[in-house]
């Protein structure tokens, strides 16, 4: 593994010609959750069995929280007052309103990161699959309805539906896109409800979602990996 910036952003590149990310090979890009350090989705890339020659990048979000433990990074900032309070009432969270404060920086951030990679990396845009976790899945979905560029496919892990008014028009021009799309029925961060909603517009737009429900929380189970595994193994075949 090589770390490097990229499209002014801190980029952890795996696998490749020489497991440090070198080739010409498809392209799998991971962006981490609120909260995470930098590197929070580097140990999945050994469990993932990607086509041959398969780049993995790790792009580390911009922004630095003080959040008492270790590194914490985010891709826009979150009310953490607010969501406690809404936790503690028992309010579930419907984002499908809200255009997050901050996610149109992060967003010009991803596509600078997509053309850099494929300026200096020789990344086929036809052999690219974005994704993320969490804030990461959010922005993942976001950068791939608002991108002209061709992708191989979505993967959103335990996301949501934000900025609905503005997502839903973009979603008939993805038609045919591959997604990748789990959660949790337990999850309390993100309702598992906000995350049918989602698939249902992807969906209903003619976006082929493998959609993948599991019995647990906030996170990415061994079931999740191995279904990715296969995803990607589809995605980028050929």
């Amino acid at each position: 593994m090589r770390q490097e910036t990229i499209g002014g952003l801190t980029v952890r590149m795996a696998g490749g010609t020489d497991g440090h990310g070198s080739g010409n090979g498809p392209l799998v890009i991971l962006l981490h959750g609120f909260g995470a350090p930098g590197d929070d989705l580097v140990p999945l890339r050994p469990y993932l069995d990607a086509p041959h020659g398969t780049r993995f990048a790790f792009p580390v979000g911009p922004l630095s929280l003080s959040m008492g433990f270790g590194e914490s990074r985010a891709w826009w900032m979150l009310d953490l007052d607010r969501i406690a309070k809404d936790r503690e009432a028992g309010r579930p969270r419907d984002l499908s309103h809200e255009v997050p404060k901050g996610l149109a920086e992060a967003r010009e951030k991803i596509l600078t990161l997509l053309h850099d990679l494929g300026h200096r990396g020789g990344a086929d845009p036809k052999k690219t699959v974005l994704g993320g976790f969490s804030q990461g899945a959010m922005l993942a979905c976001d950068v791939a309805l608002r991108s002209p560029r061709p992708l191989a496919g979505l993967v959103l892990l335990s996301g949501t539906l934000v900025s609905q008014r503005e997502w839903e028009p973009l979603m008939p021009k993805r038609k045919g896109l591959r997604v990748l799309q789990s959660h949790g029925t337990q999850d309390p961060l993100l309702p598992y409800g906000q995350a049918e909603r989602l698939r249902d517009l992807l969906k209903g737009a003619g976006m082929v979602v493998d959609w993948i429900s599991f019995r647990g929380g906030h996170e990415i189970p061994d079931m999740v990996l191995g279904r990715l595994s296969t995803f990607l193994r589809t995605a980028l075949a050929g």
